[in-house]
């Protein structure tokens, strides 16, 4: 009697999830039927040439942390969550893109990044070189150097600009610019003395000497720029963040030598300086807001750390002064460490704010003329499941206790990492610990320092010119390749004429009101 009557109250209790529009058939029908509309709209392609060519990279945002980001973005508009739509779900291509490495069945976020930036796969651990180089192995590097779509938007004439919040020498970004053997020669401290009397340089030196005119860098890395136990701006009495280069150059200086007189070169440190630029007048900048990665968004001091959306905002303000168009690269980095930290909170508010960057993007520029790509390099081993009902809190307990340890557990969970706990030889009773607040672990099914990325697909979106290429399953290294196609750069141009659309296919007809035609030319 007592187990049927919780069985009632628990269909009462679900049944109320459900918002009354929901429960009539035709709101499905009517939902059904105006996306088939749009649908059908799409076979008129959009074949322009791409002005302009934006790639948010999210590092390690796998399919199920985009769903969970959707349901968190939502929940935190006080909605129940899952009905949210992303401005990435807004993108009317969507493929999905197979992110192994040359080496690795589960890929890091080196390899994958030569992929999606260079054109062509490679070894784990390494950048902007092909699958001969090993890693770590400084001699296998000379002739192997592979580039990317950033160089190639630059000789064609295009500014080029990179905004991420971890090290701007990190994996994701150096990909774009540098030819490492091993990502983690951030700076010349970091290698080995035999790597060194090789000829290899760090990749720090790289980002200024291989490009030496991006117009827009920004994120973390400060220490990595300047002299072995220089004080840092904003943290001198803290010895780990102190500078590390062990050849004695301020590269923040040679970045400035760099630039031609008759240009506005400026670097900023914090958020107040960022704000006070009359961006008008900036011709190149450099914005290093902290010695390493960037603070976590729900950490982020407001005053000193700008956020990743006002980065993108600063950016592109920039960059799209030029009238032959740019190509910008957006990391939203730390969805990455979070995971990595069994630390799911924090992630999720990563990809939420990548999202708001994505949204703000849209704004900034026409579909007509820019083509916006979201990606992510890799997934990790993240799930949420338990048969959650309708608006739990995507950082909720499931709705039952296990059936075989009989304790509580939250809906999300990970294959591997830090969250792995046990107390008195028996998994922790989730319910006695905060697991709402930002850094709690998530239980995890084997015990690891640092949990591990996930080896499955990963989703690519795709709008603007020649958006539909991206379609279906693509080796990730096909990415920058339908980039560069779009935008008539690098070595595939043989079927761009000036300035029009693509002669292989039917340009895109326009068909809306003289007032929307206006108004999308105004908007760059």
């Amino acid at each position: 009697m007592k187990t049927l009557l919780f069985a009632v109250l628990a269909d009462v209790c679900l049944s109320s999830l459900v918002p009354e529009k929901e429960k009539n058939p035709q709101f499905w029908r009517q939902q059904a039927q105006e996306t088939l509309q749009r649908a059908l709209g799409l076979q008129q392609l959009n074949t322009n040439v791409a002005k302009n060519v934006i790639l948010f990279l999210g590092d390690g945002m796998g399919v199920s942390t985009v769903t969970a980001a959707r349901i968190l973005k939502g929940q935190l508009q006080r909605m129940k969550g899952e009905e949210m739509v992303l401005e990435m779900d807004r993108f009317p291509f969507v493929a999905l893109s197979k992110t192994y490495n040359t080496n690795a069945q589960v890929p890091d976020s080196a390899g994958t990044a030569t992929a999606y930036l260079c054109g062509v796969k490679a070894n784990e651990g390494t950048v902007g070189v092909s699958a001969a180089v090993t890693r770590s192995q400084c001699n296998t590097t000379a002739g192997n150097e592979v580039t990317s779509i950033l160089k190639w938007a630059k000789e064609a004439g295009k500014s080029v600009g990179i905004v991420t919040t971890t090290r701007v020498n990190h994996a994701t970004p150096s990909a774009a610019y540098a030819h490492s053997a091993d990502r983690d020669w951030y700076s010349d401290n970091e290698m080995p003395l035999e790597a060194i009397r090789q000829g290899c340089k760090d990749i720090a030196h790289q980002l200024f000497e291989n490009i030496p005119n991006i117009e827009v860098i920004m994120g973390g890395g400060r220490k990595y720029m300047f002299p072995k136990n220089t004080s840092d701006v904003e943290y001198p009495n803290e010895d780990k963040y102190r500078g590390t280069r062990l050849d004695n150059r301020n590269l923040i200086d040679v970045w400035k030598e760099q630039k031609p007189k008759d240009k506005n070169a400026h670097y900023v440190w914090n958020r107040t300086e960022l704000r006070a630029l009359d961006l008008n007048k900036v011709d190149y900048l450099l914005g290093l807001f902290e010695p390493m990665d960037l603070m976590y968004e729900l950490n982020r001091n407001n005053e000193t750390d700008p956020s990743l959306t006002e980065m993108v905002e600063v950016a592109l303000r920039i960059l799209r002064k030029n009238p032959q168009g740019f190509f910008l690269l957006v990391e939203g980095g730390r969805i990455d460490h979070g995971h990595h930290e069994g630390k799911a909170k924090q992630a999720l508010h990563e990809a939420v704010e990548m999202d708001r960057a994505i949204g703000l993007a849209d704004v900034m520029t026409s579909s007509q003329k820019t083509l916006t790509v979201v990606t992510a390099d890799h997934s990790h081993v993240f799930t949420f499941g338990g048969y959650t009902p309708r608006g739990n809190s995507i950082f909720g307990l499931a709705p039952m206790q296990s059936d075989v340890d009989k304790k509580p557990f939250t809906s999300i969970l990970y294959g591997n990492g830090p969250g792995y706990k046990t107390v008195a030889g028996e998994r922790e009773n989730v319910s006695l610990v905060d697991y709402a607040h930002a850094n709690y672990q998530a239980q995890s099914a084997v015990p690891l320092r640092q949990e591990t990325h996930g080896g499955e697909d990963v989703a690519v979106f795709a709008k603007g010119p020649m958006a539909h290429l991206l379609h279906g399953v693509h080796e990730q290294n096909y990415i920058p390749h339908v980039m560069a196609y779009a935008a008539c750069i690098g070595e595939n141009k043989d079927h761009c004429q000036s300035g029009a659309p693509h002669s292989l296919s039917t340009p895109l007809t326009v068909t809306s009101t003289l007032f929307s035609f206006l108004l999308l030319s105004l908007v760059f």
